[in-house]
């Protein structure tokens, strides 16, 4: 577990880890509202396509960015998103951000041979704490 704490304006040390992450290409995002989530997702893809407009995909399951992929799972039972095809979706090429994503989903996911790194976010004033396992 790395532990790094970082502002809205340091974010590029979280990035600059999780690029080095590259036998993982799911990470599954926790934490409260508001912990900067979307945030996180939004600083990367920036970094790779400065042009991308990223915005939460909350109302629409899933927002692609080329080869980046965002969900977002709140409230959304895992069979569900079973049905909808999920670990389908997880077969395109690329770097996928799970928001909300759970623990039934990340043994669902080693099971069936994906990589999968935790990020958890605490909140703490104007900056948060980022736990990658």
């Amino acid at each position: 577990m790395v532990e790094i704490c970082a502002d809205i304006n340091t974010l590029d040390k979280i990035i600059l880890h999780l690029k080095k992450h590259n036998s993982s290409k799911i990470f599954l995002l926790q934490g409260d509202l508001a912990s900067g989530k979307t945030t996180l997702v939004q600083a990367y893809t920036k970094s790779i396509y400065p042009n991308e407009l990223v915005t939460s995909p909350t109302f629409n399951l899933i927002h692609q960015y080329k080869d980046i992929y965002h969900y977002d799972f709140y409230q959304r039972p895992l069979e569900e998103l079973l049905n909808l095809g999920l670990l389908e979706w997880f077969e395109n090429n690329g770097v996928h951000f799970v928001e909300w994503g759970d623990k039934k989903l990340e043994i669902l996911l080693k099971e069936n041979g994906y990589n999968v790194c935790i990020i958890e976010l605490i909140k703490q004033d104007n900056h948060r704490i980022y736990r990658i396992f």
